[in-house]
This record gives structure tokens, C-alpha cells and sequence, in this order.
């Protein structure tokens, strides 16, 4: 069984997410919106695959699939959320 907590990371929360999206779409973290597609503000597929790779080093089992169906920020934090459970 694997112990150590650095070798896993949780999925990122709200704010997390809100800190890595903004820079990406040109705002601040607290202007992204939850229900916004994301695609249509800016955020490009290289952008996509660049933070799911950050995410699948940090062991977070990210599906590229279903954040490209569901380019929101709610539906980003909803996907992360069923990883979690």
C-alpha cells in the first residue's frame, strides 16, 4: 500500500482551478465564470492537454474527454469532484 502523501495529489478545487485557468483566458481568477464555455473565452486544446498532463504527473486521473465536453468551470470542478468520491 502507498503511504507516502507527496506521491499523490488531490484534484484541484475552485480557486485552484479559477489560479490556472485566469492567466490562460487573460482575467483575474475571480472574473472566470463558473458556467462560461471556456474554449469560446480563449482557452485553447494545447492549453487543455498542457493541464491535464501537470495534472496526470501529479497521479490526479484526469480525463481529457470529459473536460473537453464540458468546458465550463462548473463542469470542470464537477468532474474533478466525481474524482474524489
Amino acid at each position: 500500500m502507498d503511504t507516502d502523501p507527496a506521491s499523490k495529489t488531490r484534484p484541484p478545487g475552485e480557486q485552484e482551478l479559477r489560479e490556472l485557468l485566469a492567466p490562460l483566458l487573460d482575467t483575474r481568477p475571480e472574473e472566470v465564470p463558473g458556467d462560461a464555455n471556456l474554449i469560446l473565452l480563449g482557452l485553447t486544446s494545447i492549453d487543455m492537454m498542457r493541464l491535464v498532463g501537470r495534472w496526470r504527473r501529479a497521479k490526479v486521473p484526469v480525463v481529457f474527454e470529459e473536460l473537453a465536453s464540458a468546458p465550463t468551470l462548473n463542469g470542470w470542478l464537477a468532474h474533478f469532484d466525481g474524482l474524489r468520491t
